[in-house]
């Protein structure tokens, strides 16, 4: 009787351990399918990274930050960079009103034209996106920081794009 005992316990252990195995075995493969599968993710997004940081470079090759010659501009001016930038585009946002921008030579549909957005491209050129709200448009902008921090601004060319 005590033989039998261990022989069902030995049977029964034996069983366990087989069953144990085969069923890790899956899950390890399993695991092994899933970091496969997150590896490639992985490096799709990194390779995604590396494109987004290439056309980053790409439109931030024309913006005073990125213009050596530029900011070396503005390099001994006491305002620095950030806020020339800052008062400039405040200064053409601040024309914004329900009667329209003063830059933009169209009158508008439904609305007066109003600046968007603006880019400074350098020390003396920036581009600007207006809109009423159903057409829109760019503007190119000549402007010249005066040493009082004054600055005067020039409208070079605007355009409309069809509806």
């Amino acid at each position: 009787m005590k033989r039998n005992i261990f022989l069902y316990l030995f049977l029964f252990a034996a069983l366990w351990i087989v069953y144990q195995y085969v069923h890790n075995k899956k899950f390890y493969e399993n695991q092994q399918q899933r970091m496969t599968k997150l590896e490639t993710k992985y490096q799709k997004a990194v390779d995604s990274i590396d494109v987004l940081q290439q056309r980053l470079g790409e439109t931030e090759y024309f913006g005073l930050r990125s213009n050596a010659n530029a900011y070396e501009y503005y390099e001994d001016s006491p305002l620095g960079i950030p806020s020339i930038i800052q008062l400039v585009t405040d200064g053409i946002i601040e024309k914004n009103t329900l009667e329209g921008n003063v830059f933009i030579p169209y009158q508008g549909d439904e609305r007066a034209y109003q600046i968007n957005q603006i880019h400074l491209l350098n020390h003396r050129w920036l581009i600007a996106d207006f809109s009423d709200g159903n057409t829109w448009g760019e503007l190119l902008i000549e402007y010249f920081v005066n040493e009082d921090n004054s600055i005067d601004y020039r409208v070079i060319d605007s355009l409309l794009y069809p509806l």
